[in-house]
């Protein structure tokens, strides 16, 4: 019989190629086919597609993984608390065989997680971080010599869970960490807002459709115009009125009759002392940008001079206002009387 170095090369395998076996219950050599033999092989021995391997870290770990000895490794980690930070390093490229997958699994947080390549080229989809009880698995792909995502496990918190399988108002509620006020959630068409307190709201160019607001407590509201069909009643010490700022002061000078510019919602006007002869009215201009024709002008002698002697009305017009004040005494006054006034909105339609 030939030595195997008689023997010719064969440069390709087929499962049909043959195997000299020596078989003990015959007695004698005999031939099988390379597939017979494959299929005797994965019919009895377990192939040791997975290798698990236990570790318990702790903050800043750096662990690699084993070379596989197997397809398929998992690295259960196990930490006594969260870890702020760790590294998974990756076998060596070389030693991986196409298709090895990585599966991560950890029992408790971690904040940054980092994954080194150890000679591959990329990896892609890879999690910087894992939360307790959720995994990742990545599995290498020999062509590009990369590791890729393929499953990244999340898990919620109780709360989240709960709104999840039941999304109520409630449920919202109970997994946010930073709401205030309770009730149901509120969308722009028609809400319904029980006892809201509002701080500061500011209306700009948007529009409201038709909420209902049920004994609101606002706070300091800015808007261009407010709309009822009902009475206004102010209960209490309260008052309507205009706010620090919206006034001014003015003073007239060589006489009774000179205009003024005052370009203010309220304010007050100190007169010339000049003479004015009693049952005589003097007229002079308020020049105010904020007068509008057919407003109304409320006024009152509230200082200097002498007190119930001055008869006061006005004229108001775009940009202006005719204010007449006559001496009602009995003779002629020489006084620096004080007038205020506001400007109040009327129409006539």
């Amino acid at each position: 019989m030939p030595t195997i170095n008689q023997l010719p090369v064969l440069n390709t395998i087929s499962s049909g190629d043959q195997l000299p076996v020596y078989s003990p219950n015959n007695g004698d050599a005999r031939r099988t086919s390379i597939g017979s033999l494959l299929t005797f092989f994965q019919q009895s021995f377990a192939s040791p597609t997975l290798s698990v391997n236990l570790f318990v870290p702790g903050n800043g770990f750096n662990i690699t993984v084993p070379t596989p000895v197997s397809n398929d490794q998992w690295m259960l980690l196990q930490p006594a608390g969260t870890l702020a930070s760790g590294t998974i390093t990756l076998p060596l490229n070389t030693g991986v065989p196409d298709g090895t997958t990585v599966l991560i699994t950890t029992t408790q947080e971690i904040t940054s997680l980092t994954i080194a390549l150890n000679g591959a080229s990329a990896i892609y989809g890879a999690v910087t971080s894992l939360a307790a009880g959720t995994a990742t698995a990545i599995r290498f792909y020999q062509p590009t010599n990369s590791w890729y995502q393929i499953i990244a496990n999340t898990v919620y918190a109780a709360g989240i869970q709960t709104f999840l399988a039941t999304p109520s108002s409630a449920n919202l509620r109970a997994a946010m960490t930073d709401e205030t006020g309770t009730g149901l959630l509120v969308f722009a068409t028609s809400p319904t807002l029980t006892t809201p307190i509002i701080t500061n709201p500011t209306v700009s160019t948007g529009t409201f459709t038709s909420p209902a607001l049920v004994t609101p407590v606002i706070g300091a509201a800015t808007g261009t115009s407010l709309s009822t069909n009902g009475n206004q009643v102010i209960t209490g010490t309260g008052k309507q009125g205009y706010a620090t700022g919206s006034g001014g002061v003015v003073t007239q000078i060589t006489s009774k009759a000179t205009g003024v510019t005052l370009s203010k919602s309220t304010g007050q006007i100190t007169l010339d002392a000049a003479a004015l002869a009693a049952s005589t009215t003097v007229s002079f201009t308020l020049t105010n940008t904020v007068i509008e024709a057919g407003d109304i002008l409320v006024m009152n002698h509230i200082s200097g001079g002498t007190a119930g002697s001055y008869l006061l009305n006005a004229q108001s017009a775009a940009g202006s206002a005719s204010i007449n004040v006559r001496n009602i005494s009995l003779g002629s006054l020489s006084e620096a009387i004080v007038i205020a006034f506001a400007v109040t909105k009327a129409v006539s339609a």
